[in-house]
């Protein structure tokens, strides 16, 4: 339970707003939004016109919101955890600088707004649909699976994954294939992806107590997995070209990406270092900006080509 604090102990306002702010995991939540964003623009045929632009950006800034709140109930669900652990122990929850109230309150006027631009502006089904995300995140993920199970990444993943069909489903209204495979690419790129991470933060898991997979199976068996799943991510990766939804362009960049990503899988497997771990993960990050960023490219320059 966080600790009162005097009136003359409080931050100044500016430096309490940075502190709400950091609680919604803006690096996350960008990527997030890039995600549905994707899909967005994947889901319309050609260039957006106006009132396509307007649609996009309300529901970009609904799903932010929505995302943000359920940032917001993690870190204080996990006010406790975080702070026995390095890298989020400077949290202002973990330090008792923000209460549960004060948390609370933020993550609902949060999610509400989002739920309300999105249920009146965009669609009902992408309300519905960017709040199950948020349950599915806030609750089953940070309350049941990552305190239970050392595969709380991999079920909790399918939450992560939906970002593109948000945004598939803000533009046609519906949850389309194509924004099912780009869910499917990243609910098998998130366990290599985190995984990297526990690797070289295990001691930071075990002393809050969380069983992670490097902390119930050991380094060797993380790492075997890593592996593997970068296999089947490669294969997935393939599935925009093997269904005719991209061309060449995309495949080219699918290929080196994924590649890529299998060689830092292989040599983390063959022999563990902290640097490598560290490199996995931020690799990882720019293979999944990058094979988005290519589908995207070849989405409009395709037309050109068959033309």
């Amino acid at each position: 339970m966080s600790t009162p604090l005097s009136a003359s102990a409080l931050p100044a306002p500016p430096a309490r707003w940075r502190q709400f702010m950091a609680l919604t995991k803006p690096r996350v939540v960008q990527l997030i939004v890039f995600c549905a964003l994707i899909g967005m623009l994947l889901a319309i045929p050609g260039w957006p016109g106006a009132r396509g632009w307007q649609r996009v950006l309300l529901a970009s800034v609904g799903i932010w919101l929505v995302a943000s709140a359920a940032a917001v109930f993690n870190c204080m669900v996990e006010q406790t955890i975080d702070s026995k652990m390095k890298r989020t122990a400077w949290r202002a929850t973990a330090k008792g600088e923000l209460g549960v109230a004060q948390t609370l309150s933020f993550a609902t006027v949060l999610c509400a707004a989002g739920m309300a631009l999105l249920w009146f502006e965009v669609n009902p089904l992408t309300a519905w649909l960017t709040f199950a995300t948020f349950v599915g995140y806030a609750i089953v993920y940070t309350v049941v699976l990552k305190p239970m199970t050392p595969q709380n990444i991999v079920i909790g993943g399918a939450s992560g994954a939906m970002p593109p069909v948000l945004g598939w489903a803000a533009i046609r209204g519906e949850v389309g294939p194509e924004s099912l495979i780009l869910c499917l690419i990243i609910f098998l790129w998130t366990p290599p992806h985190f995984w990297a991470l526990a690797l070289y933060r295990v001691e930071d898991y075990a002393r809050a107590g969380l069983p992670m997979l490097p902390v119930t199976h050991g380094s060797e068996f993380t790492r075997l997995q890593i592996w593997l799943y970068t296999l089947v991510l490669f294969a997935a990766t393939l599935l925009p070209f093997v269904s005719r939804m991209s061309s060449w362009l995309y495949l080219a960049a699918a290929v080196a990406l994924g590649l890529r990503f299998c060689q830092y899988a292989w040599r983390l497997k063959q022999a563990y270092s902290e640097p490598l771990a560290r490199a996995t993960f931020r690799f990882s990050i720019w293979h999944l900006s990058l094979l988005f960023a290519a589908l995207l490219l070849d989405h409009y320059l395709k037309p050109l080509w068959l033309a």
